[in-house]
């Protein structure tokens, strides 16, 4: 039978094995140590013993059979104690601490026909050896049990065969060794029980957290995709016209704070819409990503650049004044003029017109700039086109240069 918690009614064990291996292996390290101090304190303690044998036993022949069974239990003590150092996969393999449980038990019992006169203190002893069984070694209840039920058999058929006890009085004790049993067998069922509803409860809140992360992190993904959406075109992979924008923004403020030069500049393809008519929209679509591409090649990274729409693109340029834009944009300019487009457009020539504007300290907005920009470049459209424009100052500027 099991309880609805997944675990053994009767020892307080995972139902699955692989959770109970999981439990076994977090606490290893604690039941380890704990073992093995236990190993050492009970090898100590039956040592110990030994100097009460020699006062209490007079036959000097039963003194050496009880000093030879305390050695060789102590013996398998510190054996099994220190074995379990550099070899800790003993633990798991129930039979080496089955074995020194047993030579303690058996030598418990064994007490009883050397030293018949002390039975009421070997009853003290082997409720201690029961409730030490249970409480200092681990996740064996079975094994336990059982050598618990062998040392009380064992010990009840000592005191019957080596002593005159009545019977009642051997049955009374009997009733005296099954409480300790009870109490150790109950206790450690608790502890075995809570321990594990605690670790699973553990597990419960690491998968937990572990959900909440992957929700976070997927979040943060899709965020992230969802800014990168807004504010990229889908078709070039620059800035959109909303984004670039904003980020023009920012740098004019900069620029008003910092008294430094900006300029903007307007690319158009030239004769885009032939090359749609006769390539179809798809070929297009394929030009625009290639230019688009070039211009990011050709800029400097502090330079901002995005598509204003159809064929047409627009540059920021920070620190830059009208004639530093020029050297850029004629380097663009002959970059894509210079560029061979791939297979079935080879046969096509690429040229773009480009209109500057210089962005006055006085004006607050980008846009009489970009207005500027734009006349420059239908300018360029007019003259011939696979030219670079430059606007005309606005009034402020020009007064400065008279003035200068």
């Amino acid at each position: 039978m099991h309880d609805q918690q997944g675990l053994k009614k009767y020892t307080g064990e995972f139902l699955d094995k692989i959770m109970e291996g999981r439990y076994k292996r977090s606490v290893h390290t604690r039941t380890l140590q704990q073992v093995r101090i236990s190993l050492v304190v009970v090898a100590v303690l039956v040592l110990v013993f030994a100097a009460v044998d020699f006062f209490i036993v007079g036959n000097p022949e039963n003194f050496f059979l009880l000093l030879v069974i305390r050695l060789i239990i102590s013996t398998g003590c510190l054996i099994l104690a220190f074995s379990l150092g550099p070899n800790p996969g003993l633990l798991y393999r129930h039979w080496p601490l089955d074995l020194v449980c047993f030579l303690l038990v058996t030598g418990s019992i064994l007490v009883v026909p050397l030293r018949p006169e002390t039975i009421g203190t070997q009853l003290t002893a082997i409720v201690a050896v029961t409730l030490a069984l249970y409480l200092f070694i681990p996740n064996r209840i079975p094994a336990i049990v059982a050598l618990s039920s062998y040392m009380a058999i064992g010990f009840l058929y000592a005191i019957y065969v080596s002593s005159d006890m009545p019977v009642a009085r051997i049955v009374v004790i009997g009733l005296a060794i099954i409480v300790p049993n009870v109490i150790g067998y109950l206790t450690t069922l608790r502890l075995n029980s809570l321990q594990r509803e605690q670790f699973s409860s553990l597990l419960s809140a690491q998968e937990t957290n572990s959900l909440l992360e992957n929700e976070i992190v997927a979040r943060q993904r899709l965020e992230g995709e969802l800014r990168h959406l807004a504010q990229t075109d889908d078709l070039t992979g620059l800035n959109n016209r909303r984004w670039f924008l904003e980020l023009s923004k920012q740098a004019l403020r900069y620029t008003r704070r910092m008294r430094t030069p900006l300029a903007l500049c307007m690319v158009d393809l030239d004769r885009f819409k032939v090359i749609n008519d006769t390539k179809g929209h798809a070929a297009g679509d394929t030009v625009l990503t290639l230019v688009a591409e070039q211009c990011r090649m050709e800029l400097r990274e502090t330079d901002i650049i995005g598509r204003f729409g159809g064929e047409e693109f627009v540059i920021t340029f920070p620190n830059a004044n009208a004639d530093n834009a020029v050297v850029i944009a004629e380097r663009l300019r002959n970059r894509i003029e210079d560029f061979r487009l791939p297979g079935d457009l080879a046969d096509l020539r690429l040229t773009v017109t480009v209109g500057i504007a210089q962005v006055d300290l006085s004006e607050t907005t980008l846009e009489p700039a970009l207005l500027r920009a734009d006349k420059a470049l239908y300018t360029g459209k007019r003259e011939g086109r696979n030219m670079v424009v430059v606007a005309e100052h606005p009034p402020a500027l020009q007064t400065e240069k008279t003035v200068s």
